[in-house]
């Protein structure tokens, strides 16, 4: 849904084009087609400690006027590099959050970390690969140690891939299962422990609506995307009782470069979208916004939702409600 490119921290499906020869458009047709045709996309209270911690980092005075929902609260992403992560992280800081977060491109990184301080938050990135043990461990070891503990946690990163089964080997399934479904699990498995002695926290893993709508080449995110569902409904059940509630989200088809291939004009990818939106979204009839997909994540993060847990929550603009009944011409 690099949330978002690698999300993994976000790693692109990126395709070079050359959009000075009529070869190259056509292939930049054929592959914004069958990104946007896969439909990728793309509560706890302040405790002394992190008063504490936010008083050791040197937090900056923030410019709004009223404390936000997140205010003094320890905010955990993977993936957050690009996308909808980096959306999230910024939407997070400027309701008060300390945001800690990962991804693989470590400039892409610095550079979000440097945004949100420009504008008055706190974060703080930390280059990772979430399938890596060793790696997100340390991440989030880092990030509850730096913040004094993990209030919430969004479990982000991914990354995309279509193509027939029988042409996909099996290097690239195990990419995408170790992305998206294992780097869930792993990210989970050291944010609990932190959350356990807490005794609260609210996670949020990233799914997708192409859970529920599969594409023709799409199984091995398809699975992946659903393994999620599955992770998140059984932490559910196992952490309740404990406080901790763990809900999915399902994004649907996601203006980032998770969609967006590189190199297409601004101009010509806005003529795309929306040409795209009422061929592919029945409800809305267009792609999401970053931002928008960041608001239920902060959304379902907040106090708002004490008794939601388990869930698979859809942010699709009703592209997975149904279809349109269309009759035959003539008819």
């Amino acid at each position: 849904m690099d949330t978002n490119t690698n999300k993994n921290t976000n790693k692109n499906t990126d395709t070079p084009t050359d959009a000075n020869t009529r070869a190259a458009a056509t292939g930049r047709r054929a592959l914004l087609g069958g990104a946007a045709a896969l439909g990728l996309a793309g509560a706890a209270f302040a405790t002394t400690a992190h008063a504490a911690a936010a008083q050791a980092v040197g937090t900056r005075p923030r410019s709004r006027t009223a404390a936000g929902r997140f205010e003094g609260k320890s905010v955990l992403i993977t993936g957050a590099t690009s996308g909808i992560g980096r959306a999230a992280a910024k939407a997070f800081a400027r309701e008060g959050a300390h945001v800690g977060f990962c991804g693989r491109r470590a400039e892409l990184g610095r550079q979000v970390e440097r945004e949100i301080r420009d504008e008055g938050g706190e974060a703080t990135y930390i280059q990772a690969d979430v399938r890596v043990n060793d790696q997100v461990r340390s991440f989030v070891d880092r990030v509850a140690s730096r913040y004094g503990g993990i209030d919430v946690a969004f479990n982000n990163a991914g990354i995309g891939g279509g193509k027939p089964l029988h042409e996909m080997s099996v290097e690239e399934w195990d990419d995408i299962q170790a992305t998206n479904a294992r780097g869930v699990f792993l990210a989970i498995k050291y944010e609990i422990p932190h959350m356990l002695r807490a005794q609260r926290g609210v996670i949020i893993c990233t799914s997708s609506s192409a859970a529920e709508q599969a594409r023709p080449n799409g199984a091995a995110y398809t699975a992946a995307k659903r393994a999620v569902q599955g992770i998140v409904k059984s932490a559910a059940l196992a952490y309740g009782p404990k406080g901790i509630r763990v809900n999915a989200l399902l994004p649907g088809t996601t203006d980032t470069p998770f969609v967006r291939p590189p190199g297409i004009p601004d101009a010509d990818w806005a003529t795309y979208k929306r040409a795209w939106g009422p061929l592919n979204v029945d409800g809305l009839e267009r792609m999401a916004d970053a931002e928008e997909i960041a608001r239920a994540v902060l959304g379902l993060a907040s106090d708002d939702f004490p008794y939601m847990t388990g869930a698979s929550v859809t942010v699709d603009g009703g592209s997975t409600a149904g279809r349109k009944m269309i009759q035959p011409s003539g008819a």
